[in-house]
């Protein structure tokens, strides 16, 4: 028996080095951790048991096939990963490769844990043709039955290249890791021989690039500590699965006084602000983490805490476009937006709008139909929804930002905002404009009947009067107002008719 464990632990030994000693100084050389130094710094200290360690093809050199897979737990709560091995043929994706990383899949949807995935790999191994294809499908196929049932998480931290992107794009959120990390279907030396161009690695898709221009990744590390960090902290926002609340913590004080609300807004509705002020002055301990920073800055969208519950928070950004909805905006809140409702966050939007972004390469892009999947996605959702209009909301994007129509439980207004068809002085030049062209002095009487309509109907009291606000509330008591709010929305059931799914506007 004795040498039997003495076997068995120098096998353990061998699979642990992975590609050996040389390949794991290339992979330090190249500022990356290993497959097992990443795992190690992720999970709770001693919580991490591998499974199929030993795996490995009839004539493979290595055991393990290229990923660590296994489980264990992030402050206490069980998840499921694997960890792509670079060192171990390029961390190649191939048939037995596919099964271990299946395998834990299947472990994580039938337990209700969630799953993440560490990925350094240069694509498929080519020597095992349609299998690898195979291997690739059966893959994405589970992350589509995990999608809203369980969190799915990726971090990039090397290479992705060809069919690797998709099961990250399949996933919840991505996280990739700036100078080492790059995600992209075709390589720079394909795209120079198709189309000329030449491009590096990081141009094509590094991590700056699919964080601002692409939005295929959600967020962007300076290291790899940082992206385990970062992962742990969104992780700290998020339930086990669909079926489950939330983890809720003691509730925190903002950082700054709420009498500063009065002065973040400026009262003239063409003046901008940082609407992430508002956020951070209203949820617990100013804990605010934005999800795609870089990508369509028009709209702020991530999690924070009231009173100890965590909840998505989403906003129009008027420093960047006026906070006009565009095409990539509608997408960025419209996913967000779907991804509180599958697992039971509840959503508070505030509201500064003034409409949809004009324009020619807007309408020619898709706006009507990108727009739709914010209106399809606030319909559809089923958690509690507390919008807060700031100062503008305008047209048929107030409708769109958690209107009351939309199914809004509550709907708050500051006494400053103007809720209307459209801003005072357009709707003055269209009401008033034979007025206006035959007055002795126009500007005149334009100011006049911009301040008429502005009195009359751009305040938050007309729309309280039809009760599609329900109140409008000192923004000192937004805060208290928006945790009595979720309180009493807590125990909210709704259900909707049967269906297979609905079909939003992709």
């Amino acid at each position: 028996m004795d040498k039997r464990i003495e076997d068995l632990t120098q096998r353990r030994e061998k699979v642990k080095l992975g590609g050996g000693e040389r390949r794991i100084d290339r992979q330090h050389q190249a500022g990356k951790l290993t497959a097992r130094e990443r795992i190690e710094i992720l999970l709770d200290p001693g919580s991490f048991t591998e499974v199929d360690m030993f795996v490995h093809g009839d004539e493979e050199e290595f055991y393990g096939e290229g990923v660590v897979t296994g489980y264990g737990t992030i402050n206490g709560r069980q998840v499921y990963l694997f960890a792509k091995d670079f060192t171990v043929y390029g961390g190649a994706l191939g048939e037995l490769h596919s099964k271990k990383i299946c395998k834990v899949m299947d472990l994580a949807i039938k337990t209700g844990s969630p799953f993440i995935g560490l990925n350094d790999s240069g694509g498929a191994r080519i020597h095992e043709g349609v299998y690898s294809l195979d291997a690739y499908g059966q893959i994405f196929y589970r992350n589509t039955q995990a999608s809203g049932v369980i969190p799915q998480l990726s971090v990039i931290m090397g290479p992705c290249a060809g069919g690797d992107v998709y099961s990250p794009a399949i996933t919840d959120f991505i996280i990739m890791v700036n100078n080492t990390s790059q995600m992209f279907i075709t390589g720079p030396q394909v795209i120079k021989s198709v189309t000329g161009e030449d491009v590096t690695p990081e141009m094509l898709g590094g991590a700056k690039a699919q964080n601002q221009q692409s939005g295929v990744a959600h967020f962007m590390a300076a290291n790899e500590e940082e992206s385990l960090a970062l992962l742990r902290h969104l992780l700290e926002f998020l339930p086990q699965n669909n079926l489950e609340d939330p983890p809720r913590i003691a509730s925190r004080e903002p950082l700054v006084s709420k009498e500063e609300l009065l002065e973040l807004v400026p009262g003239e509705s063409n003046k901008w602000y940082d609407v992430r002020k508002v956020i951070k002055a209203v949820v617990d301990g100013g804990d605010f983490l934005e999800v795609h920073s870089m990508f369509a800055q028009n709209a702020v969208v991530g999690f924070a805490r009231l009173d100890g519950m965590s909840v998505g928070i989403i906003a129009n950004q008027p420093k960047v476009l006026a906070g006009c909805l565009n095409i990539n905006a509608s997408d960025k809140i419209a996913r967000f937006v779907r991804f509180c409702d599958c697992f039971n966050l509840p959503m508070i939007t505030f509201v500064d709008v003034p409409g949809f972004l004009p324009g020619v390469a807007q309408e020619h892009g898709g706006i009507i139909r990108h727009g739709a999947k914010i209106l399809y996605a606030y319909s559809e959702a089923t958690v509690p929804k507390i919008s807060v209009v700031l100062r503008k909301a305008y047209g048929g994007a107030y409708v769109a930002m958690c209107s009351r129509s939309l199914g809004a439980d509550a709907a708050y207004a500051w006494p400053i905002a103007e809720i209307a068809v459209m801003g005072p002085d357009g709707a003055a030049n269209i009401i008033y404009r034979d007025e206006i062209n035959s007055a002795e002095n126009p500007e005149e009487v334009r100011a006049r009947k911009t301040a008429e309509y502005r009195d009359k109907f751009a305040n938050p009291y007309v729309a309280c009067a039809k009760g599609m606000i329900d109140d409008v509330i000192d923004p000192r008591d937004t805060r208290r107002i928006l945790i009595n709010t979720l309180s009493s929305l807590s125990s909210k059931k709704e259900t909707r008719a049967p269906r297979k799914h609905g079909n939003i506007p992709f």
